[in-house]
This record gives structure tokens, sequence and C-alpha cells, in this order.
């Protein structure tokens, strides 16, 4: 992979990190290239549960599209990569992603955080979609994923100022799942992912796709959903394994099936 988008595999755990910080991590074709070859792998990997999304340095987890390289003629590299911008933002990705913010996540790259399902903050990150101060709108998902996240009055406060929110009140706001000093970012990031991971990994991957599945539905839809689900977990060597590990009062060794 080029050195634009950094891989490390920690047991069941893959971190992905935009390595462009003289950038501030902006996108360019590499990045949105290289986090699309990544998901496209770890999707069908059976050996990873959960991935870190990051950024290289403290300033910045990523500004969003380089300017620069869309100017330069790359732009349906990083608008049109597998999964879209960033490789990411229309991407239905089976498992757990986490976005470790190492500093500012501005435009394409609060919409990036937006394509993971939870958010560990640096103390010092900030959050904003800023494009109608270009004369441009938030076009990789900002426009109806933040309204999932946040109240639709301080959605729409974000996109139509363009002003971003800091760390703490991103927090407030349930956008964030944690916010802690810079220096225990990825400390804090990896803990969480090796929570997850203690778990078996068919069921997180259920939970998560009949959470989201059903977000938008009524309770039939959700229920035809789980019922689904349970079809599947409830009879899966995983399932009959964390009975048997629980009454021999011994970890579980999962197989993922």
């Amino acid at each position: 992979m080029a050195d634009e988008v950094l891989r490390e595999r920690r047991g069941h755990v893959e971190v992905l990190t935009i390595n462009r910080p003289e950038a501030r991590n902006a996108v360019n074709g590499a990045v949105s290239t290289g986090i699309a070859n990544a998901l496209d792998e770890l999707s069908d990997d059976p050996d990873a549960w959960v991935v870190v999304l990051t950024g290289s340095g403290d300033k910045a987890f990523s500004a969003g599209m380089d300017l620069k390289a869309f100017a330069a003629g790359e732009g349906a590299a990083v608008m049109h990569a597998r999964g879209g911008f960033g490789g990411i933002a229309r991407r239905s990705f089976p498992k757990p992603l986490i976005a470790a913010v190492n500093g500012s996540a501005l435009a394409g790259g609060l919409e990036i955080v937006l394509s993971c399902d939870l958010v560990i903050a640096a103390d010092h990150a900030t959050f904003g979609i800023p494009e109608a101060k270009r004369g441009l709108i938030a076009g990789a998902g900002g426009l109806f994923r933040l309204p999932r996240r946040l109240p639709l009055a301080i959605a729409l406060e974000l996109a139509l100022t363009g002003d971003p929110i800091d760390a703490q009140r991103a927090f407030s706001l349930g956008l964030v799942n944690r916010v802690v000093p810079r220096h225990a970012l990825m400390e804090e990031a990896l803990v969480l992912a090796e929570r997850i991971a203690e778990n078996a990994p068919l069921a997180v991957r259920y939970s998560k796709s009949v959470m989201l599945r059903a977000l938008d539905g009524d309770e039939e839809e959700g229920w035809r959903l789980t019922d689904e689900a349970v079809g599947v977990v409830f009879s899966s060597a995983d399932a009959m394994e964390g009975p048997v590990a629980f009454a021999e009062k011994r970890p579980p060794h999962w197989q993922g099936k």
C-alpha cells in the first residue's frame, strides 16, 4: 500500500492511518484508493474484527478533499474510489469502525468520521462542515448523516453557518463517545477496539447490521431484521462456544462462524 495510508495489525484490530500530516491529512487519490483497498481486504479477512481509522500527527484527522489534488485532475479518484469519497463514505462496512480523531475533522474529514460507528476524540479536536463558506455543500454524506447523530437544529447550525464545534460540545451532543487528552487518544481507541474484539465477531457484526438497517424503519421492520439475525447467530458455532466457555469458567475461543 502507498505511504499515504499506513496499516498496523494488533491482534484482531487493524489500525489505518491517513499519513499526509504536511497536508493536514487531506484526501487525495492515493488516500481514497488506499483506504478503499484496505477496507476491501478487511471486509473479507476473518481475523480482522475491528478497524480503527486515524490521521498522522496531532493537528488534523483530515481537512477533507485535497483541493490541489482535485485541481490536478484527481477528483474522480478522490470521490469515486470504491466506497465513495475517501474509500469509505458510500461503503457499507460490516465490521465496527472506530474513528480516532487526532485534531480537526472538517468538511470531508467530518464526513469520514460520520462513516464510522464510534468516535474517540482528542481534547483539542474540532468538527465542522464549512463548505457553505466556500460556496459549496457537504457532498459526502454530511447533510443527512449529521441530523442522524445530532439534534436537527444543531446539524442545521453546523451546515448553515459553517462554524465548527469543539470536542467537548461534540461529546455533550452525542457525536463523540469519549474525549481524552491527545497523548492518550490511540490508547483509548485501542482499548475500546479490544473490548469489542473480546466478543463474538459474528454477534458483533449482526448487532451493528440490525441497528443500522433498522434505524429509519418501524418496529415491524426491526423485528424482521432481528429475527433474520437471530436465525444466523443462534445457530452459529460461536453461539455454542459462549455458554460452554461460561460454564467452564474460561475465555471463549471465537471462530466468527
